[in-house]
């Protein structure tokens, strides 16, 4: 299978494998048998899933001679501060339009916000709802016009290119069960651009392995996320020449742990995170791990999952977060 990914150009960035885990005391708490994908321990730029989908988009960005990386995100991203240090790492400049979640200052000057301006990044903010693609279209339009040659990374990453990251990750877990003698009937994990399920969705396809997929919307209801995942999905099959997949792979999203909206705490949310940190001692993040695993741990104490073999889940990452959410800790 390695030969579909070796067409395409790739710069390492990410510390490979990431751990798989078993977690004992939350399987005990759960009553479920619960293990981990570590996407949280891809090394770079503090880890993160975001790495993945970069292999394939700043090789490409460099094959086509870019000097600047343009991206978007949440004022606390983690897509565009693993951009920001990629882009560094290649020598390359990156401006981002980021989005106002929030306006007070302790979210807009720690955390991830923070590592960006480490990283040299070019904040360009808008206010909450504006159209952030329109934005990254003007900011590419007027960079281009300053003469530098521009590179537009989508939110997230995931676009067909950039999904291969986890078409990779997916054949990467299936050695992985295989050697640990694994057998999952469920993967959870959050689902926000669409690229990381998409991605696995693929992977787990082309590696014959038939495992439900449960992606946990973080930031739009799941009717819509699941519109998204499938359009994606069309588009990375035909991108590995197999538009055939995309008829036999079923999409799943589920929207009923978003709460009010992207990037707002939920009491699920910070539930989850303290169980998680106290059974296992993990740190989730608030944004897209605390919620997803609110969903694993509903799903779970519901009995909703459909197979009774143990459920992985993925860590996608996003703990300097956490140092702007500071009423998770609380209670």
């Amino acid at each position: 299978m390695s030969a579909i990914l070796d067409q395409f150009p790739r710069h390492r960035f990410a510390f490979l494998p990431t751990p798989l885990e078993h977690l004992p005391n939350l399987s005990a708490d759960l009553g479920h048998e619960i293990w981990i994908k570590r996407d949280d321990c891809t090394g770079f730029a503090l880890g993160g899933n975001k790495v993945r989908k970069l292999e394939f988009l700043l090789a490409q960005a460099i094959a086509e001679g870019a000097d600047t990386i343009v991206t978007a995100g949440g004022t606390q991203s983690n897509h565009v501060r693993q951009t920001a240090a990629a882009a560094t790492k290649m020598g390359l400049s990156c401006a981002c339009v980021l989005e106002r979640v929030r306006t007070d200052e302790l979210y807009e000057t720690n955390g991830n916000a923070f590592l960006d301006h480490l990283f040299g990044a070019e904040p360009h903010f808008i206010e909450l709802g504006a159209d952030m693609d329109a934005a990254m279209t003007a900011l590419c339009d007027n960079l281009t016009a300053d003469g530098r040659k521009v590179y537009q990374v989508p939110v997230g990453g995931s676009n067909p290119l950039g999904s291969l990251g986890y078409v990779d990750c997916a054949w990467e877990m299936a050695t992985q069960f295989r050697d640990a003698d694994v057998h999952p009937s469920t993967i959870v994990h959050a689902s926000g651009s669409a690229g990381t399920q998409a991605g696995l969705l693929v992977g787990l396809a082309l590696a014959g392995l038939e495992i439900d997929v449960i992606g946990v919307c973080v930031s739009r209801d799941g009717d819509v996320q699941q519109a998204k995942v499938s359009e994606l999905v069309d588009a990375i099959c035909a991108l590995v020449g197999r538009p055939d997949l995309a008829d036999v792979i079923d999409v799943r999203c589920d929207g009923a742990y978003v709460g009010p909206g992207y990037g707002v705490s939920t009491p699920g949310m910070s539930d989850a995170i303290k169980r998680v940190a106290r059974t296992e001692g993990v740190f989730l993040d608030p944004v897209y791990t605390g919620k997803a695993m609110a969903g694993l741990i509903d799903y779970a104490q519901s009995g909703k999952f459909k197979g009774a073999g143990p459920v992985v889940f993925i860590h996608t990452g996003g703990t300097p977060a956490l140092f702007v959410y500071p009423e998770v800790a609380e209670g």
